[in-house]
């Protein structure tokens, strides 16, 4: 269960933990949190219909925010790289330490952003994009 999830964790990370996954589940009625491990680690998966759409870790030295949104759009992961400076950027997720690397006030906005991208044309658009690779060789 995700709250057994968050429960588990330190006191310092359960609050933001907390404060996120209220977010996800508040401002994005398309997903639906299970556990479920991900990249070798037990973390709440928020599932979109026939597709995973965020996770939500907790990792020794960090926690990390997966987003499939951001993983697909350049243009949310560079809007949202520029509003949280102080969290480490990866392709599809974010890890930070702390509230003041991820501000709830950031996230809810970036949840926000997130929850208008339809996956499965992201997916489409994506499947398109490679196929005119492939005939540009």
């Amino acid at each position: 269960m995700p709250s057994t999830f968050i429960l588990k964790q330190s006191p310092e990370r359960r609050k933001l933990l907390t404060a996120i996954h209220e977010t996800i589940l508040r401002y994005d009625k398309t997903v639906k949190p299970v556990m479920a491990p991900m990249m070798g680690k037990e973390m709440i998966n928020y599932m979109a219909p026939g597709s995973f759409k965020y996770g939500l870790s907790s990792m020794k030295n960090y926690m990390s925010l997966h987003i499939m949104p951001i993983y697909g759009s350049p243009v949310l992961h560079e809007k949202y790289k520029k509003l949280l400076p102080q969290a480490s950027f990866q392709k599809g997720c974010i890890n930070f330490e702390n509230e003041k690397q991820m501000p709830p006030a950031i996230v809810k906005q970036l949840i926000q952003d997130c929850s208008k991208i339809d996956l499965a044309a992201m997916k489409k658009q994506w499947e398109a994009s490679k196929k005119e690779k492939v005939k540009k060789k």
